[in-house]
C-alpha cells in the first residue's frame, strides 16, 4: 500500500496527461499532489521521509520552471537530476560514515561481507546513474507521448528488473542457513 501512495503523484501526472495531452496541466497536478501527499505524511507521522522531501522539493522547483518559463524540459530533466542525486549520495557514502548507503538501508535484514555491501552500493550507484541518462536519451530522441508512458511504466519496470536481479545476486552471496539437524549425533 505504502508503494502504491508513493507513486501517487506520478500516476496524477501520467493520467491528467493521458485525458488532457496536456503536459503544464499534468505538471501542475504533480506540484499538487507532491504537496498533498507531503502534508498527509506530515500530519498522520509527524515527519517526512528525506527521500520524500528531496523529490517533492525537485518537483517544485522544477515543475515551477516547467509552468514560469512554459517549457517542459525542466519537468522531463527533473527525474534525472533526482536520480543523479541519488547516485551521488550512494556515492558520497562511500567517504561518509562507516557504512555505504545500502547496507544502511538493508543491513538489519541482510549479514554480507563488507566487499559485498561496496559492490552493491557501486551497482545502485551505476543503477541511478544509468537511469537518469536513460530518461535525457528518451526525453530528447522520443514524442512527449512516449516520454511519459516512459516515466511511468519504463522507469518503475527497470527498477523492478533492477531489484529482482539484486535479490538474485544478494541470493547468491548469501551465507547457507544451517540445515536441520536428523537428531543423530556426528
Amino acid at each position: 500500500m505504502q508503494l502504491l501512495f508513493d507513486f501517487l503523484p506520478v500516476i496524477a501526472f501520467f493520467l491528467t496527461y493521458k485525458v488532457t495531452g496536456n503536459m503544464f496541466v499534468a505538471t501542475g497536478v504533480i506540484i499538487v499532489a507532491v504537496i498533498a501527499q507531503t502534508a498527509w505524511q506530515w500530519f498522520r507521522h509527524r515527519k517526512v521521509s528525506q527521500m520524500a522531501l528531496i523529490s517533492g522539493g525537485l518537483v517544485l522547483i522544477f515543475g515551477g520552471l516547467t509552468l514560469l518559463i512554459h517549457d517542459k524540459v525542466f519537468i522531463q530533466w527533473k527525474v534525472t537530476v533526482v536520480n543523479w542525486l541519488f547516485a551521488a549520495a550512494f556515492l558520497a557514502s562511500r567517504f561518509f560514515g562507516d557504512k555505504p548507503l545500502i547496507e544502511r538501508m538493508m543491513g538489519e535484514n541482510v549479514q554480507l561481507e563488507r566487499s559485498l555491501w561496496q559492490t552493491l552500493n557501486w551497482a545502485w550507484i551505476g543503477f541511478f546513474t544509468a537511469l537518469g541518462a536513460i530518461n535525457l536519451y528518451v526525453a530528447y530522441n522520443f514524442s512527449e507521448d512516449f516520454w511519459v508512458n516512459f516515466k511511468l511504466f519504463g522507469m518503475l519496470g527497470l527498477t523492478v528488473v533492477f531489484a529482482l536481479a539484486q535479490a538474485v545476486w544478494l541470493s547468491s552471496k548469501m551465507p547457507p542457513e544451517d540445515a536441520p539437524s536428523s537428531g543423530k549425533a556426528p
